[in-house]
């Protein structure tokens, strides 16, 4: 008698290996205006891309639902996830879905690598390191990696709410990270970003680009680091 082929979730990993990040991040966005996020996204792109001195080549190592590598203006844009989440290639990003500790790279290409909320997901701190080195591998000399991340000394209460945060991190590990993986730091910013689209203001294009253009707001509302080195 032959088994039934029964039917599973290919985002889901095999039964006791792993976590199911697919059903995790549905769960944790259930309520979030994607249209909104990704019109705040939008802003911040912008102002990112701006403060890497506009990188044409730009990488997404976590890239998510693509809210960053669409909207960035930069000539070539490539995401990496380990879940697929969005249709990214119709924005005309080059998507791969892997691990990013396994995706396979071009060296030496990128001139601009955008991180933004997934070291902290990471196993260990070496593994941190291993990613850095694995993406300063994959940039060209001079280019820009920037570095959003929730950080540890303002945001302890809450740090691990969230089920994948494994990794503490602060703006000044951080910087040390970078350093140790052969960057040269050139903007810390302890407190950048609020920690959370879940705030009690709805998500809105104008606020946000009002709030990236006044730094006395971050000191008392961001709970992000934001960090740029250079290779």
């Amino acid at each position: 008698m032959v088994a039934p082929v029964i039917p599973t979730d290919p985002a889901a990993p095999p039964p006791g290996t792993g976590m199911n990040y697919a059903r995790l991040y549905d769960y944790r966005f259930r309520d979030v205006d994607q249209a909104g996020r990704q019109a705040v996204w939008r802003e911040i792109a912008r102002y990112v891309h701006a403060k890497m001195d506009e990188p044409k080549c730009v990488l997404d190592p976590a890239a998510g639902r693509g809210e960053f590598i669409t909207a960035v203006p930069a000539v070539e844009r490539w995401g990496v996830d380990l879940v697929r989440q969005a249709d990214i290639e119709a924005s005309g990003a080059r998507m791969i879905t892997a691990d990013i500790r396994e995706a396979e790279l071009p060296d030496g290409f990128f001139d601009g690598v955008f991180l933004s909320n997934f070291l902290e997901h990471l196993p260990s701190q070496d593994a941190v390191a291993a990613v850095l080195g694995k993406l300063r591998g994959a940039m060209s000399p001079g280019g820009r990696i920037a570095v959003i991340g929730p950080n540890f000394r303002y945001c302890a209460r809450e740090y691990f709410d969230c089920a994948d945060h494994t990794v503490i991190l602060t703006h000044v590990s951080m910087a040390e990270h970078l350093h140790a993986a052969g960057f040269e730091v050139e903007l810390a910013v302890p407190r950048f970003l609020p920690y959370s689209f879940r705030g009690l203001l709805p998500p809105s294009p104008r606020l946000t680009r009002a709030y990236l253009r006044t730094p006395p707001l971050w000191r008392l509302l961001g709970k992000q680091f934001f960090l740029i080195a250079r290779k």
